[in-house]
């Protein structure tokens, strides 16, 4: 009896895993046969658990959703990281959740053993920070999520950031939070290349496209990085190429996000600044600490010359 529970424990945990399994990998998994694993469902379902199963060939197990929740099973690293991000959104990241994501956090950690009691208190000492971006609808999230975790095709109504509407169709790969913001990571259909699109501008539509083949990611640091990168040249009204005499690796060291810098040179480079102002990008252009040269753009010579008149009367009036 006792190996069957645990057995029955472990199936459980497998099917909150992933969406579909076909009952031959779960045998494999649990090293039983496939009579046991149609069996064991079926306890399943006794428990209240909605397992639904399709026929054929390919077809496989899946849990549904039910009238009730029933218990999750997590590890223990995912236990801490399920608190620590109730404790994030209690914040406010998310429109309208905080005071929900109080109640569960103080669910959680009634039930949580003292080992894990005492890794997420080490969180407590984390000053959260108010939410001062655009917020998202929770059901908005849920969705873009839900279509990554599945590999569905997403179809969705977007503004953007010029304000104009647009119908987009793309098979999303990764949410990704940054500077307060979420962003989603998709292969856009009608473009045939990555695209980054802002989840506050999204407006999703149901139902979700049909189930896609994943493409090759690159590592998370890397989808960071293009995230990043993106992110800032999608909302930047202003760019200039900009050449540098310094060694790209001065460059990257003195802007404070990842750029791409072109080596033309043992101490000289390449790179195409932006920023909403010519004035502002300027003042940018100014921390570099090198000479440069401004590449076709009459709009940041005139801000240069604007400064540096500036700065040349701060110079003439001061003692």
């Amino acid at each position: 009896m006792l190996e069957t529970s645990a057995r029955l424990l472990r199936l459980l945990s497998l099917l909150q895993s992933r969406r579909d399994w076909t009952g031959a990998d779960l045998a494999d998994r649990l090293d039983v046969t496939p009579r046991t694993i149609r069996k064991d469902m079926d306890r399943l379902r006794e428990l209240g658990y909605p397992v639904e199963a399709r026929p054929g060939v390919d077809g496989g197990y899946r849990l549904g959703t039910g009238g009730a929740l029933p218990p999750l099973l997590l590890d223990d690293d995912e236990a801490v990281a399920v608190a620590v991000g109730l404790r994030t959104a209690a914040s406010g990241s998310v429109l309208g959740i905080e005071e929900t994501s109080l109640r569960a956090l103080t669910k959680l950690q009634q039930i949580l053993p003292s080992r894990l009691r005492h890794r997420v208190s080490a969180f407590q000492h984390a000053l959260p920070v108010p939410m001062r971006g655009p917020r998202v609808s929770p059901d908005t999230l849920t969705a873009v999520a839900a279509a990554c975790r599945d590999h569905e095709r997403l179809r969705f109504d977007y503004r953007t950031h010029s304000g104009s509407a647009a119908r987009r169709a793309v098979e999303p790969y990764r949410l990704v939070n940054h500077n307060q913001r979420w962003y989603l990571l998709a292969w856009d259909l009608d473009r045939a290349d990555w695209r980054t699109f802002r989840v506050d501008r999204m407006d999703p539509r149901t139902p979700t496209g049909p189930r896609f083949t994943p493409r090759a990611l690159p590592p998370d640091r890397e989808i960071a990085a293009y995230v990043e990168r993106g992110v800032g040249e999608a909302t930047w009204r202003f760019r200039a190429r900009v050449i540098v005499h310094a060694p790209a690796t001065h460059v990257r060291a003195r802007i404070p996000i990842p750029i791409d810098v072109e080596e033309l040179g043992e101490n000289r480079c390449a790179f195409t600044p932006g920023s909403d102002h010519a004035e502002m990008l300027a003042l940018y252009l100014g921390l570099l600490d090198a000479d440069f040269e401004i590449v076709d753009s009459p709009e940041l010579v005139t801000a240069l010359r604007t400064l540096i008149g500036r700065y040349q009367r701060a110079v003439e009036g001061a003692p």
